[in-house]
This record gives C-alpha cells, structure tokens and sequence, in this order.
C-alpha cells in the first residue's frame, strides 16, 4: 500500500514509526524485515 508522506504509523505496542519521505509503501502481508515498511519480502525470490 503507497501512503504519501510524511507518515506516522501506531505499531500494535503502541510505539510510533514514522517516516519523512515523500512516498513510502506500508507493508500489509507480514513478512517484510523493516515492518511496517514493506520491503518486497512477498515477492518470489529465485
């Protein structure tokens, strides 16, 4: 999901993430290393 920024983002423990940059992509499957940032982890790796 691509969100204009800047953004903050309420993690579940209630601690906030945020980010300045002008658009970032908001990870929705899980599986991303920088969560809650995606990092393309839901692709295929060959």
């Amino acid at each position: 999901m691509l969100v204009e920024g800047p953004v903050e983002v309420e993690l579940e423990d209630g601690s906030v993430v945020s980010s300045d940059r002008f658009r970032v992509a908001l990870c929705t499957c899980r599986r991303s290393r920088r969560y809650p940032w995606c990092d393309t982890s839901h692709r295929d790796r060959a």
